[in-house]
């Protein structure tokens, strides 16, 4: 069994979900293991990981559209508003979905399915540098 790490920088440039595949694809590859696990994992709370269907962007603008109704910006509920009125709102998005992911590697690649991507979700409307940590292990 062999281990690698990497990191991964992603410049934001606000609220988005960002198709980080190609760049974890390419580095998966370029690690040289056939099989093995692949975790990601994001070092911020107010950004995350998500793996969801990358062909139609409508899928990624209905998500948004969700989230913009669930976790409204400026919502009075929120006492944490130190950054700006998407601060707890972001704090909320990042606890409904995930601050890692563990994927499969099979073949030198990510196993995903054929219309998967993975996504960095900005969840603040200010652009920021975000910061995935990738770490594989296998043979």
């Amino acid at each position: 069994m062999r281990q690698l790490t990497s990191q991964l920088t992603v410049a934001t440039q606000g609220r988005k979900l960002y198709d980080i595949t190609a760049e974890v694809a390419r580095w998966a590859r370029q690690a040289g293991m056939v099989t093995g696990m692949l975790t990601l994992y994001i070092r911020h709370t107010s950004a995350s990981l998500l793996i969801n269907e990358n062909y139609d962007p409508d899928v990624i603008a209905d998500l948004e559209r969700f989230f913009a109704r669930l976790v409204p910006d400026g919502d009075p509920l929120f006492a944490h508003v130190d950054e700006g009125s998407d601060d707890m709102p972001a704090h909320v998005r990042v606890a409904l979905t995930q601050t890692h992911l563990c994927i499969p590697v099979l073949n030198g690649k990510p196993a995903l399915g054929t219309w998967q991507g993975i996504f960095l979700y900005e969840h603040r409307r200010m652009p920021h540098e975000r910061c995935v940590l990738l770490h594989l292990i296998g043979e």
